[in-house]
């Protein structure tokens, strides 16, 4: 089966008929996830754009992984809109070292949620994946049509396989029950909220983090992981908000949607740009021995900038803007 083709098997059992239109600002609107790095986005852009009946909750409140609180939760809650945001994320350690509770953990949240969004009626949903989903050797820029025609990234094979059984759901979703969700797949993202930890963080949290101490405490040197060479890219999580809305009120199609910039730097340059911003001057060592990861990983943003959407927020503007509120709340910060 070639690419193009595999992508019109599931254009042509698409069962939804549906054009998207402006959200109704008082519906009830649950964001699953809501405390997260983009939960939290997602959630000041809906309030931002007059949205007055807005659900959360945190872990403590509702455990999403079990099945018997969240059908009771939506159905007190009833809500209308659902962005699924919720997951269990974390960097390339984090995904190397605990693939079962990457794969366990998000397949149960994701099943549970959708299961009950689609007992409950949910008129509109959409659920976020990750760029991990496509093959370590796609083509680049990544076209969403890659999905499913390579092998995984080994080092986070299973949580990436946790999220391409997500858009899957919603595809079957589509097809079986006609009702009209979306998937969106985002490229890194960074900004306010983010995971600072030395284990469970994303690359551009942790080198902020790195980076930082290292002025703080007077080190001559930083060490990275790996060569410095695999290229990435990065979007602030307030552009991913944005986008989020955008695509509820003006695309529909089973395909997910890539979200994302259209360009990528190496690590190498990253790390140069977040020592620049935190005052860093010492110098910049690489370990080697530790793996690179896919070697590059842009997406191709060609279906998001036709819906009429396009990243604004530029990467050192954005890098600035996270290292100061990362230095603002040390205390409240998630490590």
């Amino acid at each position: 089966m070639t690419i193009d083709s595999a992508n019109t098997d599931v254009d042509d059992r698409d069962q939804v008929l549906f054009e998207p239109g402006l959200l109704e600002r008082s519906a009830p609107f649950y964001v699953a996830g809501h405390r997260g790095l983009v939960g939290s986005a997602i959630w000041r852009k809906l309030q931002a754009e007059g949205f007055s009946n807005l659900i959360g909750r945190s872990s403590k409140e509702l455990d999403l992984e079990d099945r018997n609180a969240v059908f009771p939760f939506f159905a007190e809650t009833t809500p209308r809109y659902v962005v699924l945001a919720a997951a269990k994320v974390g960097g390339i350690l984090a995904n190397n070292t605990y693939p079962v509770d990457f794969l366990s953990e998000n397949l149960r949240i994701q099943v549970n949620v959708l299961d009950a969004a689609l007992e409950h009626g949910v008129e509109r949903l959409l659920f976020l994946g990750s760029s991990c989903i496509y093959p370590r050797l796609a083509p680049q820029p990544i076209r969403e049509e890659t999905l499913l025609t390579g092998h995984l990234e080994p080092t986070n094979d299973a949580y990436a396989i946790a999220k391409i059984a997500g858009i899957l759901q919603i595809q079957a979703v589509r097809r079986q029950y006609g009702l009209p969700w979306i998937s969106a797949m985002p490229t890194n993202l960074y900004g306010p909220g983010d995971n600072f930890s030395v284990h469970g963080s994303h690359v551009l949290p942790a080198l902020i983090r790195r980076y930082d101490e290292a002025v703080k405490s007077g080190a001559k040197s930083v060490t990275n992981w790996g060569t410095g060479a695999p290229r990435r890219e990065f979007l602030h999580v307030d552009d991913m908000a944005a986008a989020c809305l955008h695509l509820l009120e003006n695309y529909d199609g089973p395909s997910q949607v890539n979200v994302g910039t259209g360009a990528d730097v190496t690590i190498k340059e990253i790390a140069e740009t977040v020592a620049r911003v935190v005052g860093y001057t010492g110098e910049t060592e690489w370990d080697t021995t530790k793996p690179n990861g896919t070697p590059q990983k842009l997406l191709d943003v060609s279906k998001l900038a036709d819906a009429g959407w396009t990243a604004e927020i530029a990467l050192e503007d954005g890098l600035r803007s996270t290292v100061e509120w990362y230095r603002e709340h040390m205390d409240a910060i998630r490590w």
